[in-house]
């Protein structure tokens, strides 16, 4: 009676989108099962990469027959690339909405062990567990820590954990077709070359900063529910090029703190004002920047296949140096 009601209960909570945690032999919480509302629809802007996602990842999946036609095959992974701060985590929750499937978000502390062994035994767990709850959409956040090249690699655990990383991507391929692997990085140059090849991570994916309209927007979410006066956000967009997401949430944070110290001062609720926010635009960089200088170093110097190609595109097309 009690292992149907311990069914009853979870299918309630799977049903309710509640999220379910996995634990290991010890207990520990591993990550945790959800599924996402998410979906296409509520990524603002990145239409080219929308559909190169929807191309090489989704449609497969949804339309088999039509694809096997021109000898195309569902499945391989995503690994989504790009300057931090610009909705990699977002985007791969969005595109498990997509599909209808669980979404697992693995990083490296939740898995990491003391004793040898541990770690990977962790990350095969957490494998078997999506393996259970398919379909399912496993994403990897920082896979540079995780998946980084052995070559560069000092200590013997850190290259056990890249080849348990790598069989269990190709154990994808032979026990199941609803397991799909996201990756997400900041530094795809560092990856184990490994994990580039058919089957893998196939699909690359560079995530730019967000557009003029996009970053209007961010700022709007980012405003909302906050004591405001008449703001143009349309001019704070246009003075923020190349500011990510991230780079946006700050400068509503300092705005706001602006906005506090007034109403500390005058003993009301004092609204955030368009100087607030120009003042914090004013003073703060792009944090891409950085990451452009870095891989334009790459895409131009150590690229031999021109995977980073695009990345050179979109900083001649945005006036990027």
């Amino acid at each position: 009676m009690s292992d149907h009601n311990d069914r009853d209960e979870l299918a309630d909570r799977r049903r309710n989108k509640l999220k379910v945690l996995h634990f290991d032999a010890n207990g520990k919480d591993l990550v945790e099962s959800e599924k996402p509302d998410e979906t296409f629809a509520d990524v603002g802007g990145l239409e080219d990469v929308k559909k190169k996602i929807r191309m090489n990842f989704i449609l497969p999946l949804k339309q088999p027959e039509l694809f096997a036609a021109y000898g195309k095959e569902a499945g391989g992974s995503l690994l989504l690339y790009g300057p931090p701060g610009c909705g990699k985590t977002f985007l791969a929750r969005a595109v498990a909405g997509e599909i209808d499937a669980n979404f697992m978000h693995i990083e490296l502390q939740a898995i990491l062990g003391m004793y040898v062994g541990q770690s990977e035994n962790n990350l095969h767990d957490i494998f078997e567990k999506a393996r259970e709850n398919k379909p399912c959409v496993i994403f990897i956040d920082e896979l540079d820590a995780m998946g980084g090249s052995r070559n560069q690699m000092r200590q013997h655990h850190d290259r056990i954990l890249v080849n348990q990383l790598l069989m269990e991507l190709d154990g994808l391929r032979t026990f199941n077709d609803q397991v799909f692997v996201i990756g997400a990085t900041n530094t795809p140059w560092y990856l184990d070359s490994a994990l580039r090849r058919p089957g893998r991570f196939n699909h690359m994916i560079f995530v730019p900063p967000p557009e003029e309209n996009e970053r209007e927007t961010i700022l709007q979410l980012k405003l909302s529910g906050k004591p405001l006066s008449s703001l143009d956000l349309s001019k704070i967009a246009k003075e923020t090029k190349h500011f990510s997401g991230a780079d946006l949430e700050q400068i509503v944070k300092d705005a706001v703190e602006g906005a506090l110290e007034r109403t500390l001062e005058s003993g009301v609720i004092e609204p955030i004002l368009q100087d607030d926010l120009k003042k914090a635009s004013k003073q703060r960089k792009a944090t891409t920047l950085d990451w452009f200088a870095t891989a334009k170093n790459y895409a131009t110097f150590s690229d031999v296949n021109q995977d980073y190609q695009i990345v050179l595109d979109y900083m001649k097309k945005n006036s990027l140096k």
